[in-house]
Protein backbone atom coordinates (compact mmCIF):
# COMPACT_ATOMS: atom_id res chain seq x y z
CA UNK A 1 0.00 0.00 0.00
CA UNK A 2 1.07 3.56 -0.76
CA UNK A 3 -0.06 6.41 1.48
CA UNK A 4 -0.07 9.06 -1.24
CA UNK A 5 -2.20 6.90 -3.55
CA UNK A 6 -4.60 6.10 -0.74
CA UNK A 7 -5.03 9.80 0.07
CA UNK A 8 -5.50 10.64 -3.61
CA UNK A 9 -8.22 8.00 -3.90
CA UNK A 10 -9.97 9.31 -0.78
CA UNK A 11 -9.82 12.89 -2.08
CA UNK A 12 -11.33 11.81 -5.43
CA UNK A 13 -14.22 10.02 -3.71
CA UNK A 14 -14.91 13.03 -1.48
CA UNK A 15 -14.95 15.36 -4.52
CA UNK A 16 -17.49 13.10 -6.20
CA UNK A 17 -19.68 13.00 -3.10
CA UNK A 18 -19.54 16.78 -2.76
CA UNK A 19 -21.38 17.03 -6.08
CA UNK A 20 -23.98 14.43 -5.05
CA UNK A 21 -26.23 16.13 -2.47
CA UNK A 22 -28.76 13.30 -2.39
CA UNK A 23 -26.12 10.78 -1.33
CA UNK A 24 -24.78 13.18 1.29
CA UNK A 25 -28.30 13.67 2.61
CA UNK A 26 -28.78 9.91 2.82
CA UNK A 27 -25.50 9.50 4.69
CA UNK A 28 -25.74 12.41 7.11
CA UNK A 29 -29.42 13.21 7.60
CA UNK A 30 -31.35 9.95 7.30
CA UNK A 31 -30.02 8.42 10.58
CA UNK A 32 -30.94 11.66 12.37
CA UNK A 33 -34.42 11.71 10.85
CA UNK A 34 -34.99 8.08 11.83
CA UNK A 35 -33.94 8.80 15.42
CA UNK A 36 -36.33 11.76 15.61
CA UNK A 37 -39.12 9.60 14.19
CA UNK A 38 -38.38 6.86 16.71
CA UNK A 39 -38.36 9.32 19.61
CA UNK A 40 -41.83 10.59 18.78
CA UNK A 41 -43.18 7.14 18.07
CA UNK A 42 -42.57 6.56 21.80
CA UNK A 43 -43.62 10.11 22.73
CA UNK A 44 -45.77 9.03 25.67
CA UNK A 45 -43.18 6.57 27.03
CA UNK A 46 -39.64 8.01 26.71
CA UNK A 47 -38.21 5.13 28.73
CA UNK A 48 -38.79 2.85 25.75
CA UNK A 49 -36.73 5.21 23.60
CA UNK A 50 -34.00 5.16 26.25
CA UNK A 51 -34.02 1.37 26.09
CA UNK A 52 -33.60 0.96 22.34
CA UNK A 53 -32.39 4.38 21.19
CA UNK A 54 -28.73 3.67 21.99
CA UNK A 55 -28.81 0.40 20.05
CA UNK A 56 -30.40 2.01 17.02
CA UNK A 57 -27.90 4.85 17.24
CA UNK A 58 -25.35 2.29 16.11
CA UNK A 59 -27.56 0.30 13.75
CA UNK A 60 -28.88 3.16 11.62
CA UNK A 61 -25.41 4.44 10.57
CA UNK A 62 -24.28 0.89 9.81
CA UNK A 63 -27.21 0.35 7.45
CA UNK A 64 -26.89 3.66 5.60
CA UNK A 65 -23.12 3.33 5.18
CA UNK A 66 -23.55 -0.24 3.89
CA UNK A 67 -26.12 0.83 1.32
CA UNK A 68 -24.29 3.88 -0.01
CA UNK A 69 -20.82 2.31 -0.05
CA UNK A 70 -21.91 -0.85 -1.87
CA UNK A 71 -23.72 1.12 -4.59
CA UNK A 72 -20.95 3.72 -4.98
CA UNK A 73 -18.25 1.07 -5.36
CA UNK A 74 -20.32 -0.93 -7.83
CA UNK A 75 -20.95 2.21 -9.89
CA UNK A 76 -17.19 2.72 -10.17
CA UNK A 77 -16.82 -0.77 -11.64
CA UNK A 78 -19.79 -0.75 -14.01
CA UNK A 79 -18.82 2.66 -15.40
CA UNK A 80 -15.29 1.45 -16.17
CA UNK A 81 -13.68 3.87 -13.72
CA UNK A 82 -12.34 1.07 -11.56
CA UNK A 83 -10.71 -0.68 -14.52
CA UNK A 84 -8.97 2.54 -15.56
CA UNK A 85 -7.77 3.21 -12.01
CA UNK A 86 -6.33 -0.28 -11.57
CA UNK A 87 -4.55 0.03 -14.90
CA UNK A 88 -2.51 2.77 -13.22
CA UNK A 89 0.06 2.04 -10.46
CA UNK A 90 -2.76 1.75 -7.94
CA UNK A 91 -3.12 -1.46 -5.95
CA UNK A 92 -6.35 -2.96 -4.72
CA UNK A 93 -5.30 -2.24 -1.15
CA UNK A 94 -4.76 1.44 -2.00
CA UNK A 95 -8.20 1.64 -3.59
CA UNK A 96 -10.04 -0.06 -0.75
CA UNK A 97 -8.13 1.97 1.88
CA UNK A 98 -8.93 5.18 0.01
CA UNK A 99 -12.62 4.37 -0.09
CA UNK A 100 -12.58 3.36 3.56
CA UNK A 101 -10.84 6.63 4.49
CA UNK A 102 -13.26 8.80 2.51
CA UNK A 103 -16.38 7.11 3.83
CA UNK A 104 -14.76 6.88 7.27
CA UNK A 105 -14.49 10.67 7.39
CA UNK A 106 -18.16 10.91 6.50
CA UNK A 107 -18.87 8.30 9.18
CA UNK A 108 -17.24 10.57 11.77
CA UNK A 109 -19.58 13.42 10.81
CA UNK A 110 -22.60 11.13 10.61
CA UNK A 111 -21.93 9.55 14.02
CA UNK A 112 -21.29 12.93 15.66
CA UNK A 113 -24.55 14.36 14.29
CA UNK A 114 -26.63 11.34 15.31
CA UNK A 115 -25.06 11.05 18.76
CA UNK A 116 -25.36 14.77 19.50
CA UNK A 117 -28.98 14.79 18.34
CA UNK A 118 -29.91 11.75 20.45
CA UNK A 119 -28.24 13.01 23.63
CA UNK A 120 -28.86 16.74 23.63
CA UNK A 121 -32.05 17.21 21.63
CA UNK A 122 -33.97 13.96 21.97
CA UNK A 123 -33.08 13.41 25.63
CA UNK A 124 -31.53 9.95 25.33
CA UNK A 125 -30.57 9.05 28.90
CA UNK A 126 -27.25 7.19 29.18
CA UNK A 127 -25.25 6.44 32.30
CA UNK A 128 -21.85 6.18 30.64
CA UNK A 129 -19.74 8.67 28.71
CA UNK A 130 -21.18 10.20 25.52
CA UNK A 131 -17.71 9.81 23.97
CA UNK A 132 -17.93 6.04 24.35
CA UNK A 133 -21.34 6.15 22.71
CA UNK A 134 -19.84 8.12 19.83
CA UNK A 135 -16.97 5.63 19.56
CA UNK A 136 -19.32 2.67 19.10
CA UNK A 137 -21.49 4.59 16.63
CA UNK A 138 -18.38 5.44 14.59
CA UNK A 139 -17.12 1.85 14.59
CA UNK A 140 -20.57 0.67 13.50
CA UNK A 141 -20.53 3.10 10.59
CA UNK A 142 -17.05 1.93 9.60
CA UNK A 143 -18.25 -1.67 9.78
CA UNK A 144 -21.12 -0.78 7.45
CA UNK A 145 -18.59 0.79 5.06
CA UNK A 146 -16.44 -2.34 5.13
CA UNK A 147 -19.42 -4.62 4.51
CA UNK A 148 -20.58 -2.43 1.63
CA UNK A 149 -17.16 -2.53 -0.03
CA UNK A 150 -17.05 -6.30 0.39
CA UNK A 151 -20.47 -7.21 -1.02
CA UNK A 152 -20.09 -4.86 -4.00
CA UNK A 153 -17.64 -7.39 -5.46
CA UNK A 154 -20.45 -9.94 -5.79
CA UNK A 155 -23.09 -7.70 -7.39
CA UNK A 156 -23.46 -7.04 -11.11
CA UNK A 157 -25.99 -4.19 -10.86
CA UNK A 158 -27.02 -1.60 -8.30
CA UNK A 159 -30.28 -3.49 -7.81
CA UNK A 160 -28.32 -6.60 -6.89
CA UNK A 161 -26.27 -4.55 -4.42
CA UNK A 162 -29.47 -3.48 -2.68
CA UNK A 163 -30.62 -7.10 -2.63
CA UNK A 164 -27.65 -7.99 -0.44
CA UNK A 165 -29.19 -6.01 2.41
CA UNK A 166 -31.74 -8.72 3.32
CA UNK A 167 -28.96 -11.32 3.19
CA UNK A 168 -26.26 -9.44 5.09
CA UNK A 169 -27.97 -6.87 7.31
CA UNK A 170 -31.43 -8.18 8.19
CA UNK A 171 -30.30 -11.46 9.83
CA UNK A 172 -27.90 -9.48 12.02
CA UNK A 173 -30.69 -7.04 12.85
CA UNK A 174 -32.98 -9.86 13.98
CA UNK A 175 -30.30 -11.69 15.99
CA UNK A 176 -28.40 -8.78 17.56
CA UNK A 177 -30.51 -8.69 20.73
CA UNK A 178 -32.53 -5.61 19.81
CA UNK A 179 -35.89 -7.40 19.89
CA UNK A 180 -35.19 -10.01 22.54
CA UNK A 181 -32.17 -10.92 24.70
CA UNK A 182 -29.85 -13.23 22.80
CA UNK A 183 -29.71 -15.74 25.65
CA UNK A 184 -33.47 -16.28 25.28
CA UNK A 185 -33.22 -17.34 21.63
CA UNK A 186 -33.06 -20.91 20.39
CA UNK A 187 -29.58 -22.31 21.11
CA UNK A 188 -28.65 -22.47 17.43
CA UNK A 189 -29.66 -18.85 16.87
CA UNK A 190 -27.84 -17.71 20.00
CA UNK A 191 -24.67 -19.43 18.78
CA UNK A 192 -25.07 -17.73 15.38
CA UNK A 193 -25.61 -14.34 17.00
CA UNK A 194 -22.34 -14.78 18.90
CA UNK A 195 -20.36 -14.59 15.64
CA UNK A 196 -22.23 -11.64 14.11
CA UNK A 197 -20.55 -8.24 14.60
CA UNK A 198 -23.80 -6.31 14.99
CA UNK A 199 -24.49 -8.28 18.19
CA UNK A 200 -21.34 -6.81 19.73
CA UNK A 201 -22.22 -3.35 18.46
CA UNK A 202 -25.55 -3.50 20.29
CA UNK A 203 -23.90 -4.98 23.39
CA UNK A 204 -21.36 -2.14 23.40
CA UNK A 205 -24.11 0.47 23.22
CA UNK A 206 -25.96 -1.23 26.07
CA UNK A 207 -22.78 -1.19 28.17
CA UNK A 208 -22.61 2.59 27.82
CA UNK A 209 -26.32 2.86 28.52
CA UNK A 210 -26.09 0.99 31.85
CA UNK A 211 -22.58 1.43 33.26
CA UNK A 212 -20.95 4.71 34.32
CA UNK A 213 -17.41 3.42 33.81
CA UNK A 214 -15.48 1.54 31.16
CA UNK A 215 -16.05 -2.21 31.48
CA UNK A 216 -14.15 -5.24 30.21
CA UNK A 217 -17.21 -6.29 28.21
CA UNK A 218 -17.28 -2.90 26.49
CA UNK A 219 -13.62 -3.22 25.52
CA UNK A 220 -14.31 -6.70 24.14
CA UNK A 221 -17.29 -5.45 22.12
CA UNK A 222 -15.32 -2.55 20.65
CA UNK A 223 -12.41 -4.78 19.69
CA UNK A 224 -14.72 -7.30 18.01
CA UNK A 225 -16.48 -4.60 15.95
CA UNK A 226 -13.18 -2.94 14.98
CA UNK A 227 -11.55 -6.28 14.18
CA UNK A 228 -14.53 -7.31 12.06
CA UNK A 229 -14.29 -4.07 10.07
CA UNK A 230 -10.56 -4.63 9.40
CA UNK A 231 -11.14 -8.26 8.42
CA UNK A 232 -13.96 -7.40 6.03
CA UNK A 233 -11.87 -4.63 4.45
CA UNK A 234 -9.07 -7.15 3.85
CA UNK A 235 -11.57 -9.54 2.26
CA UNK A 236 -12.89 -6.68 0.15
CA UNK A 237 -9.40 -5.96 -1.19
CA UNK A 238 -8.86 -9.65 -1.94
CA UNK A 239 -12.16 -10.07 -3.83
CA UNK A 240 -12.17 -6.72 -5.67
CA UNK A 241 -12.63 -7.18 -9.41
CA UNK A 242 -11.66 -4.71 -12.12
CA UNK A 243 -14.97 -4.94 -13.95
CA UNK A 244 -18.37 -6.56 -13.80
CA UNK A 245 -18.75 -9.55 -16.10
Amino acid sequence: MNGARTLATAARVLRQLRHDPRTLALLLLVPCVLLVLLRYVFYSDPQVFDGIGASLLGIFPLITMFLVTSIATLRERTSGTLERLLAMPLGKGDLIAGYALAFGLLAVVQSALATGLALWFLGLDVVGSPWLLLLVALLDALLGTALGLFVSAFAATEFQAVQFMPAVIFPQLLLCGLFTPRDQMAPALEALSNVLPMSYAVDGMNQVLRHPHLTADFVRDVLVVAGSAVLVLALGAATLRRRTA
